[in-house]
């Protein structure tokens, strides 16, 4: 058997879909499909214009509309099949889904807004840990560096999944995550190394 032999690392365009009712709301949307609204078809636009020229080798998307949506603007100047993958998906916020932080705020006092379930393995009822999701997000980044080493990737996501890429691919404590969560149609650029593989 071969030395175990690194490979270059995929370098990930992370984006967060555009703007939803819900957003301006400030409701939980989770694995809610909630579509964009006007301002998040216009934010989409914009940034594909500003990506006009960038070459990806594929694009991923979460398969909620939101997300497909994005990516479906983001590349209609060079269309590209666009894979989704459930992995990708936000935090699934159980009961929450459909409610307002201030709802939530005003039952869980001192909770800022119920969003205690960034504790990493505390959850909404009914839904996922950041921890959970974090470790499907790592799922995914692993086998599509393993497909596109050396690559440029354009993953359309979600807010506190894409944080929790983040954090993983720099290093940061899962538990910052909350802190780094992107505005919608925003992008950020991270490298995800390449598992180590053994060859016969």
């Amino acid at each position: 058997m071969k030395t175990l032999e690194a490979r270059p690392p995929a370098e990930f365009w992370l984006v967060r879909h555009g703007q939803t009712d819900w957003n301006i709301q400030r409701r939980y949307q989770g694995h809610k499909d909630i579509p964009l609204n006007a301002a998040g078809r216009e934010q989409a636009q914009v940034l594909a214009a500003s990506l006009n020229g960038a070459s990806f080798a594929a694009v991923y998307s979460s398969d909620l509309s939101r997300a497909v949506e994005t990516a479906a603007i983001l590349t209609r100047r060079h269309p590209m099949t666009i894979v989704t993958d459930t992995r990708l998906r936000e935090i699934a916020m159980g009961d929450w889904e459909g409610r307002s932080l201030a709802e939530v705020s005003s039952e869980r006092p001192g909770s800022d807004g119920g969003l205690a379930y960034t504790e990493v393995h505390s959850r909404a009822p009914g839904g996922e840990s950041l921890a959970e999701v974090a470790a499907r997000a790592r799922s995914f980044a692993d086998e599509i560096a393993v497909k596109y080493p050396g690559q440029v990737v354009l993953i359309v996501s979600h807010g506190l999944t894409l944080a929790a890429l983040r954090c993983l691919a720099v290093g940061l404590p899962l538990a910052d995550a909350r802190d780094i969560v992107p505005e919608n149609c925003s992008i950020v650029r991270v490298f995800w190394p390449h598992p180590l593989v053994s060859e016969p």
